[in-house]
């Protein structure tokens, strides 16, 4: 599939005047910048994508409005040694096909989440073994103590085994490679609701799953969810009453949204924080005018990047003031966040210094990757940054393009510098170490430290980080593996950014600080 930003505004006045016929007062209509790029939910994994495909699929551990956690496909868990966790399985629960779930799906689950073309492995990377232990309690035993298990698998979807082979659909689609099978357009999940037309990029329609084992707070019948890339098209959309749900909200409308009669913007601090890395891996970079050398191998020139970005400029000018700057790869918020790491100052003429010390004071060129439709003012960001580094002769050749295309780029890190976002799904900074900063290995450890930052000692912290029990001794690994990584400059940590939903006064939903939007909890009043 490939994906355009923008809809011709003619279209999707169109496509909304035809769906707005059929819709009632149980028929939400949301809108956002961009679209899941499948149904499959092991293909991706990123937050729409979760947050979309979460509605039809269910994890085992599932999250409250306060994302406290709360029992989902699991009715209970328990640890029973040090490496193995118990989970009683939910009985009386059906796919939406009919089949009943059991351990069975479980087991075929958490191994789909570890084969080729799985974006998930960084979640089940420590597993040693996932056994059943009747048709309604499986035991998952891990290489070593694994105390907030319960909270990783949060966004572990359960897949139907006898569905996914019935439909070809053992193995996750690979984005890298563009690969697609049936649960790319397809789903057979046990949430509370199903999946009724899949067109990508167009529109996605969900119907309430009136077999559903929970409960259901919301009266929506009917979601249609369309993607509409241009800001101002959103917008308008929202201020007419053609939608009644859109994100993101873009910064400069926050005030015109709040002051319209028909809709309101919900705002509120999320979890995700906003960075930049580097490839620090290859001997030559894939994109630069360096040859025969890689420059982001010298500390001394991904520091020089770092100073020479003006983060105060961008939140003032790019981000309207609703971004928090960060000096860590994680935020408030996160457990494990260190309030006491500050940011390196923004200094021209100390970037200048170090690049010249580096052997680069005449500057190089180098291509950068960057969404232009999934984080707030994302490809915005990416020229200001671009503006900035010139400033110490880096010239940047800014490759702005849909997430459709440009992740599945970056994943197979055909990239040299690049733009990324990360929501620690556990809220829990272990994710973002194992994720994010760990050694790349072929299990899933740092499957999306994309320009292969290494730092043995950085491992041996998330290992040990990962079994202790005792918070305070866990807090002071944490902060020595930030530590270690913000001296390294492992990334360059920009901002976490502000959510902001616009929503029709006559809906009310839940905003979760992951970003998640669960259909649940959407109401719609007369």
């Amino acid at each position: 599939m490939t994906f355009k930003k923008t809809l011709p505004a003619v279209g999707v006045a169109l496509a909304l005047a035809v769906t707005g016929l059929a819709a009632s007062a149980q028929t939400v209509r949301i809108a956002n910048q961009g679209d899941a790029l499948s149904m499959d939910p092991h293909s991706l994994n990123e937050s729409l994508q979760l947050s979309v495909t979460g509605n039809l699929y269910e994890p085992l551990v599932g999250r409250n409005k306060d994302l406290s956690l709360t029992p989902a496909l699991a009715a209970s868990w328990k640890q029973v040694s040090p490496t193995v966790w118990r989970f009683e399985l939910r009985k009386g629960v059906q796919f939406h096909d009919g089949t009943p779930f059991s351990a069975d799906d479980v087991l075929f689950t958490l191994a789909r989440t570890q084969v080729e073309g799985s974006d998930m492995k960084s979640y089940t990377n420590d597993f040693k073994d996932v056994r059943k232990i009747n048709d309604f309690t499986v035991e998952i035993e891990t290489k070593s103590p694994f105390p907030i298990l319960p909270d990783v698998l949060t966004f572990v979807y359960i897949m139907s085994k006898k569905w996914s082979e019935t439909n070809q659909a053992t193995r996750p689609v690979d984005r890298r490679k563009g690969i697609e099978n049936a649960a790319s357009f397809r789903a057979n999940g046990t949430g509370p609701y199903r999946l009724r037309e899949r067109q990508p990029n167009v529109r996605t329609t969900f119907v309430r799953n009136g077999n559903y084992w929970g409960k259901i707070e919301g009266n929506v019948s009917e979601v249609i969810f369309t993607p509409i890339g241009n800001d101002a098209t959103r917008v308008a959309a929202l201020l007419s009453g053609e939608i009644d749900v859109m994100e993101p909200v873009p910064v400069q409308d926050v005030a015109r949204v709040n002051a319209s009669a028909n809709a309101k913007a919900i705002t509120g601090p999320e979890l995700r924080t906003i960075f930049l890395g580097m490839d620090q891996k290859r001997d030559e970079l894939l994109y630069s005018s360096v040859k025969g050398k890689n420059p982001f191998k010298d500390k001394r020139v991904r520091q020089a990047f770092y100073q020479a970005i003006d983060i105060e400029g961008i939140k003032k000018t790019v981000m309207r003031g609703a971004s928090n700057p960060s000096a860590q790869m994680v935020g408030p918020g996160i457990n494990g966040f260190q309030p006491e790491i500050k940011r390196l100052p923004y200094d021209v003429e100390a970037a200048k210094k170090l690049m010249a010390d580096a052997g680069y004071g005449s500057g190089f060129t180098v291509n950068m990757n960057c969404p232009n439709d999934r984080y707030v003012n994302d490809s915005q960001i990416c020229e200001a940054v671009a503006a900035n580094l010139s400033r110490i002769n880096v010239k940047v050749n800014l490759q702005a393009e849909t997430k459709g295309t440009y992740f599945p780029k970056v994943l197979r890190r055909d990239t040299s510098f690049y733009m990324l976002g990360w929501t620690p799904s556990t809220v829990d900074a272990h994710n973002a170490l194992n994720a994010l900063m760990r050694c790349v290995d072929d299990k899933g450890a740092g499957q999306f430290n994309l320009g292969a930052y290494c730092n043995p000692k950085v491992d041996e912290l998330t290992n040990k980080i990962q079994s202790e029990t005792d918070k305070a001794k866990r807090d002071a690994m944490i902060k020595e593996a930030f530590e270690l990584h913000a001296a390294d400059i492992g990334h360059l940590p920009l901002h976490q950014q502000a959510l902001a939903w616009g929503v029709s006064k006559k809906v009310t939903l839940s905003q979760m600080a992951d970003n998640n939007m669960p259909f649940k909890y959407i109401k719609v009043n007369p």
